[in-house]
């Protein structure tokens, strides 16, 4: 899967490849030391950034990355909502970019892949956890036509702080014939 247009600047959408756990690491490990948004405390491997990579390939997932001039600026992924045979039509979706492209559109544009695959593959429901405050988050997944659906009051804990997790919900318009 990929975005055409590159010639204007968007970026080119694709499959996370085994050689993007460099780059995904790199993405990644930022936000686990310096902001609340994963609840992860200590940096991952590129061996753990890999293992990863292929265990939500092996459900049958999705995991894109966005690539700008040849560098990996951003990625995003579905991941099993819940274990129980019920939920199999529900995923938690994750998106993260380097620190120096965020403000410009690169994460909506991952992001409208990402349903976009779901949606395809037969999801019903898609939600996004967000550890709040994450303004631009809940910007980026209200654009999306997601929802608000639930508020959890510190049920995590970094930087000797407590944090709220929100989640938001997008509802897939079911296929003929489903029920």
């Amino acid at each position: 899967m990929t975005a055409q247009g590159r010639s204007t600047g968007a970026p080119l959408i694709r499959a996370a490849a085994p050689r993007d756990a460099v780059a995904i690491r790199e993405i990644y490990n930022n936000y686990v030391r310096e902001t609340i948004v994963t609840f992860e405390e200590k940096p991952v491997s590129v061996g753990e950034m890999r293992t990863r990579i292929r265990l939500i390939e092996s459900m049958g997932l999705p995991w894109l990355v966005a690539e700008t001039g040849g560098r990996v600026v951003g990625y995003a992924y579905a991941n099993r909502w819940k274990e129980r045979a019920a939920y199999r039509h529900s995923v938690e979706t994750t998106v993260y970019l380097r620190a120096d492209c965020t403000g410009r559109g690169i994460g909506r544009v991952l992001y409208k892949h990402l349903v976009a695959e779901l949606s395809r593959l037969g999801f019903h429901a898609i939600i996004g956890g967000i550890a709040l405050p994450n303004a631009a988050s809940q910007r980026l997944h209200e654009s999306m036509g997601f929802r608000k659906v639930a508020h959890f009051e510190h049920v995590g804990r970094k930087f000797d702080r407590w944090i709220d997790v929100g989640y938001w919900q997008l509802t897939l318009t079911p296929a003929a014939g489903d029920s």
